[in-house]
C-alpha cells in the first residue's frame, strides 16, 4: 500500500522507519507518474513488509521537493536510515525499479 504524505509529515516518515523507504515524487498532470503509479502499487504488495512506500505530490509539497532537489518526475528516492541511498528519474519498467529496491533491503 502506497501512502500518501505531505511536507510536514515527511521528515518523520523516513527519519523514524525501521525499513527502508521509497518515495514517489509525482504530480497529477505528469503523464510517466500515472504510468508509473501502478508499478510502484504492485511492488509495494510484493515487498510491503520489507520496504515503505510513500508518493509525495510536487506541486502541493514544494518545501520536500526542493530540499532533494527533484527537477524531473517522477523521480523515486529510496532512503535508509534517513539518507537518499538511491535515486531513479523516470520511467523504468517493474524489474528494473524492483532490482534497485531490493539492493537496500
Amino acid at each position: 500500500m502506497v501512502q500518501e504524505i505531505k511536507d510536514m509529515d515527511f521528515s518523520k516518515a523516513v527519519q523514524e522507519s525501521s525499513k527502508p523507504v521509497v518515495i514517489d515524487f509525482w504530480a497529477s498532470w505528469c503523464g510517466p507518474c500515472k504510468m508509473l503509479a501502478p508499478v510502484i502499487d504492485e511492488i509495494s504488495e510484493e515487498l510491503n513488509d520489507k520496504v515503505e512506500f510513500l508518493k509525495l505530490n510536487v506541486d502541493e509539497n514544494p518545501v520536500t521537493s526542493n530540499q532533494y532537489r527533484v527537477a524531473s518526475i517522477p523521480t523515486v528516492m529510496i532512503f535508509k536510515d534517513g539518507k537518499v541511498v538511491d535515486t531513479l528519474v523516470g520511467f523504468r519498467p517493474k524489474e528494473a525499479i524492483k532490482s534497485v529496491i531490493e539492493k537496500h533491503i
